[in-house]
């Protein structure tokens, strides 16, 4: 096997590539690029333009090709793909795990994916495919791969090795040989290990190890993952209804999965409503980012009402507008740690979890300390510091106390609700805890103020 060259895309080397390119210097492309990991070579392609990226995918042996479309960013792949006629779209297909080509062909209008399977020359691949595409791409069977290593547990060694030597040659990594009955019911599983040590003449049934963790084809990626990291698992077998072995889903496509749900969590927490890179356009970008920002120029508006509402305490108290910021900024901050902690406990869910009242209830205390610290540190600053009375100190530092506990509150019981509707309760970590604190925020720090200063 020859070493990965250690690669760093500069802008000298991507000038003298589509310098090449431009040249038709296939000599220098095939050698600069030999040996670069197929990830970096995606990297390249990123920075190229549609038809020069094209010309590279054409010019490289197909077996690369198809590695560097498996690494390319959703909005790249579809790019490419578009611009493939699909027979050459099918020869890559070919050289790809039936996971990764369906994950390709899913991107595509139904029309043009039928017609790159017709030119696939593999024919058990593409019944693999079409089997794979029933399947919701989030589920245990959308994310399997049907390419992996089985023995009847009626084999003896010699069979065994036979079998694998002849499915192996399909199957890009190894990791565990899974036992079978005469009717696919998953039994077990046995390492090369064993099979290496056994006598020729030793059958499968006794040697293999029962205890095996599957999961249905219809389990959520969410769960597969959190059962992986758990059990610290480097593949796992895929069962039917009938508990008939139908495919393994490997670390690498967890990963994935676990990678692009993170990022989905990342953009939805910060107020992004689709899913966008940097390197997309301007409006794609702005439109992504709109609504949020929307949302909030109307919460602010609506915040400058309050204020304008309690005008005429403002002016007889001009010192209150001064802590105004304190309390929006302290509501936005307690609620966004709330939501984040309920977050991340949905994410990762257990059987040893609270129950939704035992979390409110855990969230409220929590409120209760931060709230009566911080109402009581703001007290005396205001009072000691700011050189107030102490009743103007405790009208602050009551308005604090209020202020936590609502956010506490909002950030803690939004993420639940909305988890039980359905709705990624990322969301609620944002932009949307934000705003509404800042609007609850100045309606209990006005009303507190009203209240106990008599304006």
């Amino acid at each position: 096997m020859e070493p990965i060259k250690t690669f760093e895309l500069s802008k000298e080397y991507l000038e003298s590539l589509r310098e090449g390119i431009e040249l038709n210097d296939n000599d220098f492309i095939s050698q600069s690029l030999e040996g670069v990991n197929v990830a970096d070579i995606a990297a390249i392609l990123d920075e190229l333009n549609m038809d020069e990226a094209i010309y590279v995918l054409r010019l490289l042996e197909p077996t690369v090709s198809a590695d560097i479309l498996i690494e390319l960013d959703e909005d790249s792949l579809i790019k490419v793909i578009r611009e493939m006629k699909a027979i050459e779209l099918a020869t890559l297909i070919d050289q790809m795990d039936s996971d990764d080509a369906a994950d390709i062909l899913i991107l595509m209008p139904s029309k043009e994916r039928e017609e790159v399977i017709d030119n696939l020359q593999d024919r058990e691949k593409s019944s693999h495919i079409l089997e794979l595409l029933r399947y919701d791409e989030d589920s245990a069977g959308g994310l399997m791969a049907k390419e992996f290593i089985k023995a009847n547990q009626n084999w003896n060694v010699i069979q065994t090795i036979e079998e694998i030597r002849r499915q192996a040659e399909k199957v890009e990594k190894i990791y565990s040989i899974y036992v079978v009955d005469n009717r696919q019911h998953l039994l077990g599983r046995v390492s090369l290990k064993k099979i290496i040590l056994a006598s020729s003449d030793t059958k499968i049934s006794d040697i293999y190890e029962p205890e095996l963790i599957s999961v249905p084809t219809y389990m959520d990626g969410e769960e597969v993952a959190e059962i992986m990291r758990k059990y610290d698992l480097e593949s796992m077998p895929v069962v039917n209804a009938k508990n008939r072995l139908v495919g393994r889903i490997t670390v690498d496509d967890i990963l994935d999965l676990i990678r692009e749900q993170s990022e989905e969590d990342m953009q939805a927490m910060t107020g992004i409503s689709a899913d966008v890179e940097e390197s997309d356009s301007v409006f794609r970008i702005s439109k992504a980012r709109l609504p949020w920002l929307l949302i909030g120029v109307i919460g602010g508006l609506m915040g400058a009402g309050i204020i304008d509402f309690f005008e005429a305490g403002l002016q007889k108290i001009i010192a209150l507008a001064s802590f105004i910021p304190l309390v929006a900024a302290t509501g936005g901050n307690v609620g966004i740690q709330s939501s984040s902690l309920v977050v991340q406990t949905l994410a990762s869910k257990s059987v040893f979890d609270d129950t939704p009242w035992q979390r409110f209830v855990k969230g409220l205390l929590i409120a209760l300390v931060n709230g009566v610290v911080l109402g009581s540190f703001v007290v005396l600053v205001v009072v000691f510091l700011y050189k107030h009375e102490w009743i103007f100190g405790v009208t602050i530092g009551l308005a604090m106390f209020c202020v936590v506990l609502m956010a506490s509150f909002m950030g803690t019981v939004t993420p639940l609700v909305l988890n039980k509707f359905g709705i990624n309760p990322a969301i609620a970590s944002g932009p949307f805890i934000t705003t509404a604190n800042d609007l609850l925020g100045l309606a209990v720090y006005f009303g507190v103020a009203m209240w106990l200063l008599q304006i």
